[in-house]
Formats: C-alpha cells, structure tokens, sequence
C-alpha cells in the first residue's frame, strides 16, 4: 500500500488514500455480490424449448401453447425437444438444430441478423422519436407567446360624453 508510507501531516493525502480505498472496497463488494447473485446456471428444459419455438400446423402458437388435439407437428417437436435436452445440449444448440431441421419460421423470435434486425430495431427507433416529438411539442406550448390583448387607440373624450348621453337617454 503506497498509503502507508506517507507523510502523517499530509493531509490531502490521506484523504486520498481513503478514497482509494473505499473505492477498491466497493469494487470488492460489488463483485463479490455479482458472482454470488449469479448462481448456477440453470438447466435447460423442454418447456423453454417449446416455448421458443412456432408449431407449424398453422396455429401460429408456440409448440407449448398449441391447443389443436392430434397435433401431429407438436408431438414431433415435443418429442425432439425432450431428447435433445436428455442428451444435454444447450439451449442454442438445440434452437440451431430445430433451424435446420425447419428453418427459421420454426423460431417464435427472429433472430436478430439480415432484414429481421429491422423487427428489434424498429420499435425503439419509433420510441425514441415519437418521445423526441412529445418534448418538443411540450417545449413549444411552454414557450409560446402569451395572448396579446387587443391595442385600443385612445378615445376621444367628446366622443365619449356623447355616447354616455346616448346610454343614460336610452337606458
């Protein structure tokens, strides 16, 4: 520690040396929380798999939330979800083998390469400029000129006793 040999009567030092300190203890903390928050990594289930995948009896449903008795593509695909999580594959590996088995339309997200980038990016492009919109249109209406009432031109005061003449004799 480089702290220790200092100077006692530095103070500007030591203050230093303190926030060094309590930085490298906070760094050690919050490591420490985020290896331990993290865990095991949890085994892949047949449920997740079917969860990510469409079933092609034309249901456009997830495997799981295909509700069609007799299913014959659901029980397929049931059936090679649970065999290949028995073999052990992960996840990705075992998405990739439905991929070449079906191709893409089997995946209940599209994957974020090619033109189905457009589908994760697109939303939060439109977000970001209908947000942009509303704070500048707000800005505007904060901003904008109060009413200016109406200039009137001085008024004769002849004018004036004529037409209070005219009231008080009408009136």
């Amino acid at each position: 520690m480089a702290c220790l040999g200092r100077a006692a009567g530095d103070s500007l030092t030591r203050v230093n040396c303190l926030r060094s300190g309590f930085a490298l203890t906070l760094a050690a903390l919050w490591l420490t929380t985020a290896v331990l928050w993290a865990g095991p990594v949890p085994k892949t289930t047949a449920q997740q798999i079917e969860n990510g995948l469409t079933c092609l009896c034309g249901c456009q449903q997830t495997v799981s939330g295909c509700n069609h008795e007799g299913c014959g593509s659901k029980a397929e695909m049931q059936a090679m979800a649970e065999e290949e999580v028995a073999s052990g594959k992960d996840s990705a590996a075992i998405l990739q083998d439905f991929v070449l088995k079906y191709g893409t339309k089997v995946l209940s997200t599209p994957a974020p390469t090619g033109f189905n980038l457009t589908v994760w990016i697109l939303p939060i492009l439109g977000g970001i400029i209908g947000l942009s919109a509303v704070v500048t249109i707000v800005r505007r209406w904060r901003h904008a000129p109060a009413a200016t009432p109406a200039i009137t031109a001085p008024v004769d005061p002849e004018a004036m006793a004529e037409v209070e003449e005219e009231m008080k004799r009408l009136g």
